[in-house]
């Protein structure tokens, strides 16, 4: 069993002789993966990037493991921590390409997976329509049971049905089962006896349910959820036996954890169980190490801004805490569990723009991705992206990047440019900043979505920016937004790999309680969350994590009674709060969440959620040494900062050398292996003591 302190794991040795452990952590994206390794003696980290591989995303892994473990003079055997994202889960849903799945349920309720909300949420756009169902409707099977919402048995489990059900399962070939039952969230009986006949009738098929995998009401969204879940199951599990079998054949011996949804971590055991949770994984991660450096630089209040090659993902910090949800959509499929709440658009440096019908200029959401990639990269793409659209502008290096590792064709570049320059009358800088200036208006708009339109005033917040692309629109986009201070960590094209090594093992434990909060309630409430505690401490005793280092925080999901939807409430203070003292909290929770509140109006308690936490070490930042000489710039070239400022001879900087205490006015670039910083005209930069540049961003006159 793996411990919960892998400071006490024995040590190796390394080929110089010392003994010295590391960590890795590393995500997975569309475009590019990215790794981190920090030497535990040291404290070094050390980064490292290549391109993703779609079709089979561990030949990324392994080369990449192999490469970094050899590029820094790593023994295999020394690694006591391995930490990874991906984006498996999601890109399965996405592309549909999840195995065969059946659907076992409640006699009535076969077509509840198709009839869906009924939500229109573009009622007038014919162009959008619904993803079709997972599960067709010739494998969605009825069996009689009926459990009421007392728990009373109002028709048994037809066990012959459910037996039958299987054999028509096995003749269609699924490879996947999904059982859910209606009022199994409280009662999960009946669903726990037709899987132990499924698993009899159907060896080798998995089987998912909905009380394990989302134990609360709402029959729709729990019946989405375990159907996702039990299509990404297989594949999930092939891609883990492949990633596990490639850590073996590096020599690396340590259990590898992914990170999930909420931010937490889980062994591979818990991601067969639970896939559905990883489906945001990598974006996960890098919120959570966002909040952890904020915090350590004096910056709780943060917008996370990650740019990748396909996507961008922006998230609030409030007060050094990240927002969470329970419910969104992923690709059209509603999908209840805990998760970072994050807003994504399609907009990266693949993002490709092109003409559309009516002659004007867009932007993404489709994007080149890995393969053919930005024209400049030489791979067969002609597109023009937004990524060319930068290297014609002179803002990314238009010779190399990643190091000097990535070639760049800045003719190809320019070429893709030309292709929408030229139809629309432009120069090719005109074309190149129009489509940058395109991509930072919906950018914008997302960044507005999570905070001035929930009401929070974006100017009291940072922009935290990483990702590959994030540091290079960063500066013009805050000044779009009104914000004020840009930080970008040291090498921000791979956080999210770095934000798993910030990450601890977590969990998230709920039941539906729909009990009315008053004394004769509150004792119920008590030892249902009793009930969760003891689920919890059982899971993370099988996750390897020491009782000293559990932590567990409890909330309530409440509405008044007579409303459809709940609200989280905090509750770790239960025991000495009482029901009255948590009715005036929830009632002040719902003012500041919706504007209002009602006077006299009992509360009702919907949800109890348990988070429970395993604490793990942490890796710490390397600040770099201090000094305030301006170092000699490693080149410089012209930038075009915009039409008024025009072509702007700028001085570009190694990160690497600049010391902490530096401050340098803009115009500036700084490059380092993973991503490039652009500093405007009229902005200044700064050097933190823990290496974090802090741009300053004036005031729009």
């Amino acid at each position: 069993m793996r411990s919960s302190r892998p400071d006490e794991t024995a040590p190796t040795h390394s080929r110089t002789g010392f003994d010295i452990s590391f960590d890795i952590g590393f995500d997975v994206g569309g475009t590019f993966t990215d790794f981190v390794l920090q030497n535990r003696a040291t404290r070094r980290v050390h980064s490292f990037k290549l391109p993703s591989t779609p079709h089979d995303p561990s030949l990324a892994i392994e080369e990449g493991l192999s490469r970094l473990l050899a590029l820094h003079g790593a023994d295999a055997a020394g690694v006591v921590r391995l930490g990874h994202g991906t984006t498996v889960a999601t890109n399965l849903i996405i592309e549909r390409k999840g195995a065969r799945t059946g659907l076992l349920t409640t006699r009535g309720f076969r077509d509840a997976l198709e009839i869906g909300r009924q939500t229109r949420p573009h009622l007038y756009d014919h162009r959008v329509t619904r993803p079709p169902p997972l599960v067709p409707r010739a494998d969605r099977i009825e069996v009689a049971e009926r459990v009421g919402a007392d728990g009373t048995v109002i028709v048994p489990l037809d066990e012959a049905g459910v037996e039958k059900a299987a054999r028509r399962f096995a003749a269609a070939g699924v490879e996947a089962v999904a059982v859910c039952f209606l009022h199994s969230y409280r009662f999960p009986s009946h669903e726990r006896r037709a899987r132990a006949i499924l698993e009899r009738a159907l060896p080798g098929v998995y089987v998912s349910l909905s009380s394990d995998v989302l134990p609360e009401f709402r029959e729709y969204e729990r019946l989405s959820t375990t159907v996702l879940n039990a299509a990404v199951g297989p594949r999930m599990g092939g891609y883990l036996d492949r990633f596990l079998a490639s850590a073996r054949r590096l020599g690396i011996a340590a259990e590898p954890q992914t990170v999930h949804s909420n931010g937490g971590l889980m062994s591979p055991a818990a991601v067969r169980e639970r896939p559905v949770r990883t489906c945001l994984s990598g974006p996960a991660a890098g919120v959570i190490g966002s909040a952890e450096i904020g915090r350590l630089a004096g910056f709780p209040d943060l917008v996370t801004f990650d740019v990748g090659g396909t996507s961008t993902d922006v998230s609030l910090i409030d007060g050094g805490r990240p927002l969470f949800t329970s419910e969104r959509l992923v690709a059209g499929y509603p999908v209840k569990t805990p998760m970072v709440d994050i807003h994504v658009i399609g907009a990266g440096g693949g993002s490709i723009a092109r003409i559309d019908a009516a002659g004007a200029l867009k932007v993404g959401p489709d994007s080149a991705g890995a393969a053919p990639g930005p024209a400049a990269y030489g791979r067969g793409g002609t597109e023009p992206t937004i990524t060319d659209a930068n290297i014609c502008l002179g803002r990314l290096d238009p010779a190399a990047l990643l190091g000097g590792r990535l070639a760049v064709d800045a003719e190809a570049a320019r070429a893709a440019i030309r292709r929408v320059a030229e139809p629309l009358g432009l120069t090719l800088e005109a074309a190149a900043h129009g489509i940058l200036r395109i991509a930072n208006a919906a950018m914008g708009r997302a960044i507005r979505s999570i905070s001035t339109e929930r009401g929070h005033d974006a100017r009291r917040f940072a922009l935290f920016a990483y990702g590959g692309a994030g540091p290079l629109h960063a500066a013009e986009l805050a000044a779009d937004c009104g914000i004020r201070t840009v930080l970008v960590p040291p090498e921000p094209g791979t956080l999210c790999a770095r934000g798993i090594l910030l990450s601890n093992i977590g969990m998230d434990f709920v039941r539906s309680a729909m009990e009315r909060i008053d004394a004769d309630s509150w004792p119920t409430l008590g030892a249902l969350f009793a009930e969760l505690r003891e689920e919890a401490s059982g899971w993370l005793a099988r996750e390897g994590i020491a009782p000293a280092d559990r932590a567990f925080h409890r909330s309530i999901e409440a509405r008044y009674e007579g409303q459809n939807f709940e609200i989280p409430v905090p509750a770790d203070d239960l025991d000495s709060l009482g029901p009255e003292g948590f009715a005036e909290r929830f009632r002040a929770v719902h003012r500041r969440t919706h504007g209002y509140d009602v006077a006299g109006r009992a509360v009702e308690a919907v949800n109890l959620r348990l988070q429970a936490v395993g604490r793990v070490e942490k890796s710490a930042l390397s600040p770099p040494p201090s000094g305030t000489a301006v170092p000699t710039p490693r080149a410089r070239r012209p930038v075009y900062a915009g039409p008024s400022a025009g072509w702007v001879d700028t001085p570009v900087y190694d990160r690497a050398s600049l010391p902490a205490g530096l401050s340098l006015a803009g115009p500036c670039v700084v490059e380092e292996m993973s991503a490039t910083t652009l500093v405007l005209p009229g902005q200044s930069l700064r050097v933190d003591p823990l290496g974090i540049l802090v741009i300053a961003v004036p005031a729009a006159a």
